[in-house]
């Protein structure tokens, strides 16, 4: 997103994002990547073959062929349900309603039962409730069904720094009132 032309990686999912000792993702495989239209020709899209993997891919693109920015911000949606869920994307053993993560999860969230979908490993406190609230949120932007309802993946980092920022001071506040509460 930070260079002239963007590259649209066409395969976004989490076996392609590697973790640095530090905990920083990086994505990986390039194999399937695009440069985005060039807008000085005003074009708005690339025309291609789908390429991808089942359960991540824009259900737009995979109708129209029409391959834009937007698609890789839909599967980085479906990643993030994938680890607020701690589900894969498509678990063919589950019932029917269940077997599309992203479409159920969403649905449980958007009816309000958030608590529901979450991953029983993840901590719950107040700052990671918030987050993934948060979280939930942003997926739910980004898996919108038109690609000119979802935010760009500038706008998503954006919003993932915010929540970053908004963790820590709960974190923050919460570690307050506690030693105080304890001395």
């Amino acid at each position: 997103m930070y260079t002239d032309r963007p590259i649209i990686h066409r395969d976004i999912k989490s076996s392609n994002i590697l973790l640095t000792e530090n905990f920083r993702a990086k994505v990986a495989d390039f194999g399937f990547a695009r440069l985005a239209a060039d807008s000085d020709s005003g074009a708005t899209h690339v025309s291609t073959q789908v390429k991808g993997t089942a359960g991540y891919l824009d259900p737009e693109y995979l109708r129209t062929y029409q391959l834009t920015e937007k698609s890789d911000v839909y599967s980085f949606g479906v990643l993030l349900v994938e680890l607020v869920t701690g589900r894969r994307p498509i678990e063919p053993k589950r019932e029917t309603k269940e077997r599309i993560t992203a479409k159920w999860a969403m649905k449980k969230f958007t009816s309000g039962d958030a608590l529901s979908i979450l991953d029983p490993r993840l901590e719950r406190t107040a700052a990671s409730n918030l987050a993934i609230e948060k979280i939930l949120e942003l997926a739910l932007q980004c898996l919108a069904p038109r690609r000119q309802n979802r935010p760009s993946m500038r706008r998503c980092a954006e919003i993932l720094w915010s929540i970053r920022k908004d963790y820590k001071e709960v974190l923050a506040s919460d570690f307050c009132s506690f030693s105080s509460r304890s001395t």
